[in-house]
Protein backbone atom coordinates (compact mmCIF):
# COMPACT_ATOMS: atom_id res chain seq x y z
CA UNK A 1 0.00 0.00 0.00
CA UNK A 2 2.83 2.71 0.83
CA UNK A 3 4.70 1.67 -2.40
CA UNK A 4 1.61 2.13 -4.09
CA UNK A 5 0.75 5.81 -2.62
CA UNK A 6 4.38 6.73 -3.34
CA UNK A 7 4.41 5.80 -7.17
CA UNK A 8 0.74 7.67 -7.24
CA UNK A 9 2.46 10.75 -4.95
CA UNK A 10 5.40 11.21 -7.33
CA UNK A 11 3.98 11.66 -11.50
CA UNK A 12 5.64 14.28 -11.95
CA UNK A 13 8.74 12.50 -11.60
CA UNK A 14 7.59 10.27 -14.19
CA UNK A 15 6.95 12.35 -16.86
CA UNK A 16 9.23 12.93 -19.87
CA UNK A 17 12.06 14.89 -18.83
CA UNK A 18 11.04 17.62 -21.85
CA UNK A 19 7.62 17.65 -20.14
CA UNK A 20 9.33 18.71 -16.90
CA UNK A 21 11.71 20.72 -18.57
CA UNK A 22 8.67 22.93 -19.86
CA UNK A 23 7.03 22.84 -16.05
CA UNK A 24 10.56 24.53 -14.76
CA UNK A 25 10.47 26.94 -17.49
CA UNK A 26 7.25 28.51 -15.90
CA UNK A 27 8.40 29.23 -12.05
CA UNK A 28 10.82 31.43 -11.61
CA UNK A 29 14.46 30.40 -12.00
CA UNK A 30 15.27 30.14 -8.01
CA UNK A 31 12.11 27.90 -7.62
CA UNK A 32 13.21 25.70 -10.25
CA UNK A 33 16.70 25.44 -9.05
CA UNK A 34 15.26 24.89 -5.58
CA UNK A 35 13.71 21.65 -7.39
CA UNK A 36 16.64 19.67 -6.97
CA UNK A 37 16.62 19.07 -3.48
CA UNK A 38 13.42 16.98 -4.06
CA UNK A 39 15.38 13.97 -4.84
CA UNK A 40 18.49 12.58 -6.85
CA UNK A 41 16.67 12.87 -10.04
CA UNK A 42 15.70 16.01 -9.54
CA UNK A 43 19.03 16.77 -8.93
CA UNK A 44 20.29 18.25 -12.50
CA UNK A 45 16.65 18.50 -14.33
CA UNK A 46 16.93 22.25 -13.95
CA UNK A 47 20.60 22.51 -15.54
CA UNK A 48 19.25 21.34 -19.13
CA UNK A 49 15.91 23.68 -18.84
CA UNK A 50 15.08 25.41 -22.28
CA UNK A 51 15.14 28.75 -21.08
CA UNK A 52 16.76 30.84 -18.03
CA UNK A 53 15.12 33.96 -17.16
CA UNK A 54 16.92 36.79 -14.90
CA UNK A 55 14.74 39.22 -14.32
CA UNK A 56 12.90 41.65 -11.84
CA UNK A 57 11.30 38.77 -9.91
CA UNK A 58 15.37 37.02 -9.23
CA UNK A 59 16.00 40.83 -8.36
CA UNK A 60 13.34 41.28 -5.71
CA UNK A 61 14.11 37.85 -4.29
CA UNK A 62 18.19 38.36 -3.78
CA UNK A 63 18.19 41.69 -2.75
CA UNK A 64 14.82 42.83 -1.80
CA UNK A 65 15.49 46.30 -1.50
CA UNK A 66 19.09 46.15 -0.67
CA UNK A 67 20.75 47.55 -4.20
CA UNK A 68 23.68 47.06 -2.28
CA UNK A 69 23.58 43.39 -2.15
CA UNK A 70 24.44 43.18 -6.04
CA UNK A 71 27.57 41.37 -5.66
CA UNK A 72 24.72 38.20 -4.74
CA UNK A 73 22.92 38.57 -8.20
CA UNK A 74 25.78 38.70 -9.78
CA UNK A 75 26.99 35.36 -8.32
CA UNK A 76 23.88 33.44 -8.39
CA UNK A 77 23.74 34.34 -11.92
CA UNK A 78 27.24 33.31 -12.53
CA UNK A 79 26.19 29.71 -10.97
CA UNK A 80 23.22 29.25 -13.04
CA UNK A 81 25.74 29.87 -16.04
CA UNK A 82 28.62 27.97 -14.97
CA UNK A 83 26.70 24.58 -14.20
CA UNK A 84 23.38 24.96 -16.54
CA UNK A 85 23.97 22.99 -19.60
CA UNK A 86 22.77 22.38 -23.11
CA UNK A 87 21.52 24.91 -25.47
CA UNK A 88 18.80 27.59 -23.81
CA UNK A 89 17.09 30.83 -24.64
CA UNK A 90 18.74 33.52 -21.96
CA UNK A 91 16.32 36.21 -21.13
CA UNK A 92 18.22 39.41 -19.18
CA UNK A 93 15.60 42.15 -18.13
CA UNK A 94 17.26 43.88 -15.64
CA UNK A 95 17.52 47.79 -15.16
CA UNK A 96 21.15 47.78 -15.19
CA UNK A 97 21.45 51.90 -14.47
CA UNK A 98 19.17 51.99 -11.52
CA UNK A 99 20.85 48.45 -9.99
CA UNK A 100 24.27 50.13 -10.78
CA UNK A 101 25.43 46.87 -12.16
CA UNK A 102 26.53 47.57 -15.77
CA UNK A 103 29.84 46.81 -15.28
CA UNK A 104 29.00 43.42 -13.98
CA UNK A 105 26.75 42.87 -17.01
CA UNK A 106 29.37 43.23 -19.39
CA UNK A 107 31.45 40.44 -17.18
CA UNK A 108 28.22 38.63 -17.83
CA UNK A 109 28.20 38.87 -21.51
CA UNK A 110 31.87 38.23 -21.77
CA UNK A 111 31.15 34.92 -20.11
CA UNK A 112 28.70 33.99 -22.73
CA UNK A 113 30.72 35.19 -25.68
CA UNK A 114 33.63 31.88 -24.50
CA UNK A 115 30.44 29.46 -25.04
CA UNK A 116 29.01 27.78 -27.94
CA UNK A 117 26.02 26.86 -27.06
CA UNK A 118 24.34 30.51 -27.22
CA UNK A 119 21.47 30.29 -29.08
CA UNK A 120 18.72 32.48 -28.27
CA UNK A 121 19.88 36.00 -26.35
CA UNK A 122 17.53 38.68 -24.71
CA UNK A 123 18.38 41.88 -23.34
CA UNK A 124 16.12 44.31 -21.83
CA UNK A 125 17.51 47.22 -20.01
CA UNK A 126 14.46 48.38 -18.71
CA UNK A 127 14.38 52.11 -19.32
CA UNK A 128 17.56 52.91 -19.55
CA UNK A 129 20.09 52.36 -22.73
CA UNK A 130 22.57 49.88 -21.95
CA UNK A 131 25.58 49.70 -24.49
CA UNK A 132 26.70 46.59 -25.85
CA UNK A 133 30.17 45.55 -24.92
CA UNK A 134 32.59 44.31 -28.09
CA UNK A 135 32.49 40.83 -26.35
CA UNK A 136 28.81 40.50 -27.13
CA UNK A 137 29.61 40.63 -30.44
CA UNK A 138 31.71 37.26 -30.28
CA UNK A 139 28.84 34.90 -29.43
CA UNK A 140 28.82 34.24 -32.93
CA UNK A 141 26.39 30.60 -32.58
CA UNK A 142 23.63 33.35 -32.04
CA UNK A 143 20.31 32.03 -34.13
CA UNK A 144 17.61 34.23 -32.45
CA UNK A 145 18.48 37.76 -30.93
CA UNK A 146 15.80 40.45 -29.18
CA UNK A 147 17.48 43.74 -28.25
CA UNK A 148 15.86 46.49 -26.11
CA UNK A 149 16.89 49.78 -24.78
CA UNK A 150 20.33 49.04 -26.03
CA UNK A 151 23.19 51.04 -27.99
CA UNK A 152 24.08 48.79 -30.98
CA UNK A 153 27.48 49.64 -32.01
CA UNK A 154 29.83 46.49 -33.73
CA UNK A 155 33.43 46.65 -33.52
CA UNK A 156 34.83 47.89 -37.15
CA UNK A 157 36.36 44.01 -37.17
CA UNK A 158 33.01 42.03 -36.72
CA UNK A 159 31.21 41.22 -39.29
CA UNK A 160 27.79 40.00 -38.01
CA UNK A 161 26.33 36.68 -36.48
CA UNK A 162 26.56 34.17 -39.49
CA UNK A 163 23.71 32.42 -37.98
CA UNK A 164 21.52 34.37 -37.10
CA UNK A 165 17.94 33.76 -38.58
CA UNK A 166 15.44 35.94 -36.50
CA UNK A 167 16.35 39.88 -35.14
CA UNK A 168 14.31 42.10 -33.60
CA UNK A 169 15.21 45.67 -32.54
CA UNK A 170 13.06 47.83 -29.89
CA UNK A 171 14.64 51.46 -29.33
CA UNK A 172 17.73 50.20 -30.18
CA UNK A 173 20.27 53.09 -30.76
CA UNK A 174 22.25 51.94 -34.02
CA UNK A 175 23.06 54.46 -37.44
CA UNK A 176 21.60 53.32 -40.37
CA UNK A 177 25.16 52.75 -41.91
CA UNK A 178 25.73 50.12 -39.09
CA UNK A 179 22.01 48.93 -39.35
CA UNK A 180 23.11 48.03 -43.17
CA UNK A 181 26.73 46.67 -42.72
CA UNK A 182 24.84 44.45 -40.02
CA UNK A 183 22.13 43.13 -41.53
CA UNK A 184 24.11 42.25 -44.86
CA UNK A 185 26.68 40.44 -42.68
CA UNK A 186 23.62 38.20 -41.42
CA UNK A 187 23.06 35.47 -44.84
CA UNK A 188 20.34 33.50 -42.63
CA UNK A 189 17.74 36.47 -41.74
CA UNK A 190 14.52 35.05 -42.04
CA UNK A 191 12.57 37.77 -39.76
CA UNK A 192 13.26 41.25 -38.64
CA UNK A 193 11.94 43.43 -36.24
CA UNK A 194 12.60 47.11 -36.12
CA UNK A 195 10.34 48.49 -33.38
CA UNK A 196 10.18 52.18 -31.17
CA UNK A 197 13.67 54.34 -31.66
CA UNK A 198 12.91 58.02 -30.80
CA UNK A 199 12.91 60.27 -33.74
CA UNK A 200 15.53 62.45 -32.24
CA UNK A 201 17.55 59.66 -33.49
CA UNK A 202 16.73 59.04 -36.88
CA UNK A 203 19.18 61.18 -38.61
CA UNK A 204 19.40 61.42 -42.81
CA UNK A 205 20.73 58.28 -44.36
CA UNK A 206 20.87 56.70 -47.72
CA UNK A 207 19.75 53.01 -46.36
CA UNK A 208 16.43 52.80 -47.67
CA UNK A 209 13.85 49.58 -48.65
CA UNK A 210 15.56 48.74 -51.75
CA UNK A 211 18.80 48.44 -49.76
CA UNK A 212 17.38 46.80 -46.99
CA UNK A 213 15.61 43.73 -49.42
CA UNK A 214 19.09 42.93 -50.86
CA UNK A 215 21.04 43.10 -47.82
CA UNK A 216 17.98 40.13 -45.98
CA UNK A 217 17.29 38.47 -49.35
CA UNK A 218 15.77 35.61 -47.42
CA UNK A 219 13.59 37.46 -44.97
CA UNK A 220 9.89 35.91 -44.51
CA UNK A 221 8.91 38.41 -41.82
CA UNK A 222 8.63 41.90 -41.77
CA UNK A 223 7.86 44.09 -38.87
CA UNK A 224 8.66 47.96 -39.26
CA UNK A 225 7.66 51.07 -37.15
CA UNK A 226 6.81 54.43 -37.74
CA UNK A 227 10.42 55.86 -36.89
CA UNK A 228 12.07 53.23 -38.93
CA UNK A 229 9.95 53.55 -41.85
CA UNK A 230 10.01 57.42 -41.87
CA UNK A 231 13.73 56.88 -42.98
CA UNK A 232 13.09 53.48 -45.01
CA UNK A 233 11.33 55.06 -47.20
CA UNK A 234 13.42 58.20 -47.62
CA UNK A 235 14.34 58.93 -51.47
CA UNK A 236 11.01 57.07 -52.89
CA UNK A 237 11.18 53.40 -54.23
CA UNK A 238 10.61 51.93 -57.80
CA UNK A 239 7.00 50.42 -58.70
CA UNK A 240 8.10 46.90 -58.34
CA UNK A 241 11.35 45.30 -56.40
CA UNK A 242 12.65 42.36 -57.49
CA UNK A 243 10.48 39.77 -56.70
CA UNK A 244 10.33 38.85 -52.52
CA UNK A 245 9.26 35.31 -52.74
CA UNK A 246 10.23 34.12 -48.90
CA UNK A 247 8.46 36.98 -47.84
CA UNK A 248 5.16 35.88 -46.45
CA UNK A 249 4.44 38.59 -42.70
CA UNK A 250 4.63 41.88 -43.08
CA UNK A 251 3.30 44.27 -40.36
CA UNK A 252 4.24 47.73 -41.29
CA UNK A 253 3.51 50.92 -39.41
CA UNK A 254 2.32 53.69 -41.73
CA UNK A 255 0.58 56.85 -39.69
CA UNK A 256 2.53 59.68 -41.63
CA UNK A 257 0.55 60.82 -44.86
CA UNK A 258 3.61 61.33 -47.16
CA UNK A 259 3.81 60.02 -51.28
CA UNK A 260 7.05 57.94 -50.48
CA UNK A 261 5.59 56.04 -47.61
CA UNK A 262 2.26 55.32 -49.43
CA UNK A 263 4.71 54.03 -53.25
CA UNK A 264 6.56 52.06 -50.46
CA UNK A 265 3.78 50.47 -49.35
CA UNK A 266 2.33 49.34 -52.62
CA UNK A 267 5.75 48.54 -53.52
CA UNK A 268 6.42 45.87 -50.86
CA UNK A 269 2.82 44.34 -51.66
CA UNK A 270 3.31 44.19 -55.42
CA UNK A 271 6.85 42.49 -55.22
CA UNK A 272 5.32 40.16 -52.32
CA UNK A 273 3.53 37.18 -54.63
CA UNK A 274 3.53 34.96 -51.75
CA UNK A 275 1.93 37.52 -48.91
CA UNK A 276 0.22 35.58 -46.51
CA UNK A 277 -0.26 37.85 -43.60
CA UNK A 278 -0.34 41.99 -43.84
CA UNK A 279 -0.76 44.12 -40.21
CA UNK A 280 -1.07 48.28 -40.77
CA UNK A 281 -0.99 50.19 -37.76
CA UNK A 282 -2.54 53.71 -37.65
CA UNK A 283 -3.62 53.61 -41.12
CA UNK A 284 -3.90 57.25 -41.91
CA UNK A 285 -2.63 57.64 -45.41
CA UNK A 286 -4.24 58.60 -49.06
CA UNK A 287 -4.12 55.58 -51.19
CA UNK A 288 -4.53 57.20 -54.56
CA UNK A 289 -6.35 55.54 -57.16
CA UNK A 290 -5.76 52.21 -55.42
CA UNK A 291 -8.80 50.64 -56.92
CA UNK A 292 -7.40 50.65 -60.56
CA UNK A 293 -4.18 48.94 -59.41
CA UNK A 294 -4.53 45.75 -61.20
CA UNK A 295 -0.07 44.26 -61.12
CA UNK A 296 -2.41 44.53 -57.23
CA UNK A 297 -2.27 40.52 -56.57
CA UNK A 298 -2.69 38.68 -52.93
CA UNK A 299 -3.06 35.22 -53.99
CA UNK A 300 -1.31 33.46 -51.21
CA UNK A 301 -2.84 36.12 -48.45
CA UNK A 302 -4.70 34.79 -45.39
CA UNK A 303 -4.61 37.44 -42.40
CA UNK A 304 -5.19 40.81 -42.72
CA UNK A 305 -5.56 43.18 -40.17
CA UNK A 306 -5.80 47.46 -39.82
CA UNK A 307 -5.56 49.03 -36.80
CA UNK A 308 -6.06 52.30 -35.72
CA UNK A 309 -8.93 52.80 -38.20
CA UNK A 310 -10.82 55.63 -38.16
CA UNK A 311 -13.61 54.68 -41.26
CA UNK A 312 -12.15 57.68 -43.20
CA UNK A 313 -13.52 56.66 -46.90
CA UNK A 314 -9.46 55.99 -48.23
CA UNK A 315 -9.02 53.40 -45.12
CA UNK A 316 -12.48 51.63 -46.10
CA UNK A 317 -11.64 51.95 -49.75
CA UNK A 318 -8.25 50.10 -48.64
CA UNK A 319 -10.25 47.08 -46.90
CA UNK A 320 -12.32 46.65 -49.88
CA UNK A 321 -9.12 46.43 -51.96
CA UNK A 322 -8.02 43.70 -49.70
CA UNK A 323 -10.99 41.93 -49.58
CA UNK A 324 -11.27 42.16 -53.26
CA UNK A 325 -7.50 40.79 -53.94
CA UNK A 326 -7.35 38.06 -51.95
CA UNK A 327 -9.35 34.64 -52.74
CA UNK A 328 -7.38 32.81 -49.95
CA UNK A 329 -8.27 35.33 -47.44
CA UNK A 330 -9.84 33.85 -43.84
CA UNK A 331 -9.31 36.47 -41.26
CA UNK A 332 -10.14 40.66 -42.12
CA UNK A 333 -9.94 42.19 -38.86
CA UNK A 334 -10.75 45.74 -38.29
CA UNK A 335 -9.52 47.34 -35.14
CA UNK A 336 -10.77 50.85 -34.19
CA UNK A 337 -9.15 53.80 -33.29
CA UNK A 338 -10.27 54.68 -29.43
CA UNK A 339 -12.31 57.82 -30.74
CA UNK A 340 -14.66 55.84 -32.84
CA UNK A 341 -17.91 55.25 -30.60
CA UNK A 342 -20.04 52.15 -30.53
CA UNK A 343 -22.93 53.35 -32.76
CA UNK A 344 -20.16 53.79 -35.46
CA UNK A 345 -18.44 50.50 -34.99
CA UNK A 346 -21.95 48.96 -35.87
CA UNK A 347 -22.32 51.07 -38.76
CA UNK A 348 -18.94 49.86 -40.00
CA UNK A 349 -20.06 46.15 -39.92
CA UNK A 350 -23.03 46.82 -41.14
CA UNK A 351 -21.75 48.81 -44.13
CA UNK A 352 -19.02 46.03 -44.79
CA UNK A 353 -21.55 43.22 -44.59
CA UNK A 354 -24.03 44.71 -46.59
CA UNK A 355 -23.02 47.09 -49.07
CA UNK A 356 -22.33 45.15 -52.42
CA UNK A 357 -18.51 45.24 -53.39
CA UNK A 358 -16.18 42.81 -55.11
CA UNK A 359 -14.88 39.68 -52.43
CA UNK A 360 -12.58 37.37 -53.45
CA UNK A 361 -13.35 35.25 -50.78
CA UNK A 362 -16.61 35.11 -49.42
CA UNK A 363 -15.71 32.64 -46.79
CA UNK A 364 -13.72 35.05 -45.38
CA UNK A 365 -14.13 36.35 -41.47
CA UNK A 366 -14.65 39.81 -40.49
CA UNK A 367 -14.30 41.28 -37.21
CA UNK A 368 -14.81 44.82 -36.38
CA UNK A 369 -13.12 45.01 -32.79
CA UNK A 370 -12.07 47.91 -30.45
CA UNK A 371 -8.87 48.49 -29.39
CA UNK A 372 -7.61 45.47 -26.68
CA UNK A 373 -5.81 48.07 -24.85
CA UNK A 374 -8.63 50.22 -24.38
CA UNK A 375 -10.65 47.52 -22.98
CA UNK A 376 -8.48 46.65 -20.51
Amino acid sequence: MMKTRRRSSDRISSLPQNIIEAILTLMPIRDAIRTSILSKKWRYYWTTMPELVFDHNLVQSILGGEIWLKYKLVNAIFHVLLIHRGQATLKFELDVNKLGMTTELDQIIFSLSRRSNVKCLIIDTSDSFYKLPASFFLIQGLESLKLLNCDFEPPLTINGFKKLRNMSFYNVQVSSEVLQHFLSSCPLLEKIVLGGYEEEYVEENSFTFVQLFQCVPLVHTLDISKYYMKYLVAGGMPNKLPTLLHLKDVSLDVCLREQDIISSVLCIIRSSPNLEALFFLESSIKFVDLQDDLSLTLDHLTYFEIADFSNISFEMEFVKLILGKAPLLKIARIVLKDNVSVDEQVIILTDMIRLPFPRASPSAQLIVERSKTEDS
